[in-house]
């Protein structure tokens, strides 16, 4: 497939933190193992079960991460945004994907096959150590998730959304959410009415103003402090 970037795999590779500190012959290595394609906006990456053909780096645009119920719920995992890698899980033996991923926009991706991946791991100890940094990292970053929706109530969660990127030295902050009001709902574990409720509250209390998909935080010490 034509590249469709503006500059090369190895450089690509290069800028991201996992392969920062591989030399040119490395990445050159890893980009002979890597190809770009595009998928649309609600189409399918892969299905929970899947075996994993390598792990990807978006380019642009967004991939929802989720766990499927039979039901038809989903509980969102992750939401990778431009520079996010993800399935860096394929390189270990016999593990099928244990989440299911679909674009949440038009999205461009890489991907680096999994054998390349090994193949670089084995050549290369500081690389195999990044990737099991990598994977630790979004092991820890679950486990933060799960105790959210389960220490937190509704109000909570919802604040603790809004304020995770704000600086602490700010007084207010603008944010822009990164998905959907009933993608985030999900990813917080909320219905969609109860994510719009607490922010109407939040509105209503003085510590927010939204229009559309941008927040302004309002008086961040007191939000921080909110206790539902």
């Amino acid at each position: 497939m034509m590249l469709e970037t503006r500059h090369s795999i190895p450089e690509i590779l290069s800028r991201q933190r996992l392969f920062r500190n591989l030399d040119g012959i490395e990445l050159a290595r890893l980009a002979k193992g890597t190809y770009e394609y595009r998928i649309c906006k609600h189409e399918a990456l892969f299905q929970k079960g899947d075996i994993p053909k390598g792990m990807h780096l978006v380019i642009s645009g967004q991939i929802k991460l989720f766990l499927p119920a039979a039901n038809g719920a989903e509980m969102i995992v992750h939401m990778a945004g431009a520079g996010d890698t993800f399935g860096e899980e394929a390189v270990l033996p016999h593990k099928p994907c244990p989440v299911a991923a679909e674009a949440n926009r038009d999205t461009l991706l890489m991907v680096i096959d999994k054998q390349v991946l090994i193949e670089a791991m084995r050549r290369n100890c500081d690389f195999s150590n990044a990737m099991m940094t990598r994977m630790c990292e979004r092991m820890c970053a679950l486990i933060e998730s799960m105790e959210t929706c389960v220490q937190l109530n509704s109000a909570q969660r919802v604040v603790q959304y809004l304020t995770q990127h704000a600086p602490i030295e700010a007084d207010s902050f603008d944010l822009e959410l990164e998905a959907n009001k009933q993608t985030i709902a999900s990813q917080l574990n909320l219905a969609p009415e109860t994510f719009s409720r607490v922010l109407n509250r939040l509105t209503k209390d003085g510590y927010i103003h939204v229009k559309g998909r941008n927040i302004r935080l309002q008086n961040l010490t007191s939000l921080r402090n909110y206790a539902g």
